[in-house]
């Protein structure tokens, strides 16, 4: 498809020569890792206990050196930890049994350590209670745990939902851009959900053993490794005949659009968990062709049209915005100068598509030409 940079979202810290191992095999590819903190009991333990602000800095800049990760994530911060001792769910400012502190707490530190220590991603968030009804209020509490530092949350069509409406499942879509487009520290992947059977794999242990009875097939995963995090692999099928999926697929495509700036918003199906991401040109053909997926909406075997403002959108993303949002945006926010831009000394990484092929989808899964570090890698297609 083109993509010549990728990285690893979830590295714990114990597994990073693993990790790293597996993707040099990988060719073709510059990649890297965010490494995983947040629900280790070190950091936990320093925060609980009051460390100065600099002791955790110092804790952040080793994980960050040892694992020779590009930045830091949090998963459901302090959640999974918590689950460890029994709790099935933790709000945000709701304090762990063991620690007793909050994901609030945890943001806020991670946040400025991540900052003060001039790592050029800002904090990597999964919010708290992913997929609840209502959690849109979490996520907007967590975005301003971060008290106006910058913060990437990842992911965001899960953390998008109200809980209004005769089946307690609404969007809250408008909700949360509007915090997007106001506030100039925030940038956001969208994690599309798209119809079809996938293996949903976090690291959010506590979301993965309450969606275990969802499994399809029935079989699935959930474990801790080494106790710094959690681990659930849960095989799950989306399919238009639901009215929950159908409007996540709606959720996801009005947070794509309300966004004002694609440099704020980044193409993901966060992988493999909403779709693979050999889905992406057809993602992108939703966001460029307004008539194409209003007529996906039209054949919805569930009506969902007075649940979603999708039809009311009529922007279509032009070529130059979805540039900015695969290629441009996320370089700039991970800090590689030389990357995402064709301007001199940038690294020779070039993808040519053909305009001829009329059919978006089809054109942006079969580039003509792939370039690179200057070398062809796809020539013709092939």
């Amino acid at each position: 498809m083109g993509y010549t940079s990728c990285f690893e979202p979830a590295v714990l810290p114990i597994n990073a020569r693993q990790s790293h191992a597996e993707m040099a095999d990988t060719p073709f590819i510059d990649k890297g890792g965010y490494a995983l903190l947040g629900n280790d009991d070190f950091l936990l333990d320093l925060i609980s206990r009051g460390a100065h602000q600099s002791e955790i800095n110092d804790y952040v800049a080793f994980i960050l050196k040892a694992t020779q990760c590009i930045g830091i994530k949090v998963v459901n911060p302090g959640g999974i930890n918590a689950f460890k001792f029994n709790q099935r769910a933790l709000n945000v400012d709701e304090n762990s049994v063991r620690y007793k502190i909050t994901p609030r707490k945890i943001v806020r530190v991670l946040a400025r350590a991540v900052y003060e220590l001039g790592v050029p991603h800002p904090l990597h968030v999964h919010c708290s209670n992913l997929g609840v009804p209502g959690n849109f209020k979490s996520t907007i509490e967590t975005i301003k745990a971060a008290e106006g530092l910058p913060v990437h949350i990842t992911h965001i069509q899960f953390h998008s939902y109200g809980n209004n409406g005769d089946r307690n499942f609404s969007s809250a879509s408008a909700e949360i851009t509007e915090y997007i487009n106001k506030i100039p520290n925030l940038t956001c992947d969208v994690g599309q959900v798209l119809f079809g059977q996938t293996a949903t794999m976090s690291g959010d242990s506590m979301k993965q053993h309450a969606n275990h009875s969802h499994a399809h097939p029935d079989k699935w995963l959930c474990m801790d490794i080494e106790c710094e995090a959690g681990c659930g692999v849960v095989p799950f099928k989306y399919t238009d005949q639901s009215f929950v999926n159908a409007l996540q697929w709606a959720i996801g495509l009005e947070t794509f659009l309300l966004t004002e700036d694609p440099d704020k918003i980044f193409l993901t199906t966060d992988h493999p968990n909403g779709a693979p991401f050999t889905s992406y040109p057809h993602l992108i053909k939703l966001l460029m062709d307004k008539t194409f997926r209003d007529n996906l909406l039209d054949q919805m075997s569930v009506d969902i049209s007075k649940h979603t403002i999708l039809k009311d959108i009529k922007r279509e993303y032009t070529l130059s915005e979805i540039a900015t949002m695969t290629r441009s945006a996320p370089a700039k926010i991970l800090g590689l100068k030389n990357k995402g831009s064709l301007s001199k000394d940038a690294d020779a990484d070039i993808t040519v598509y053909d305009s001829s092929i009329k059919d978006i989808e089809e054109m942006f899964a079969n580039p003509t030409h792939v370039i690179k570090d200057g070398a062809v890698v796809v020539k013709d297609g092939k």
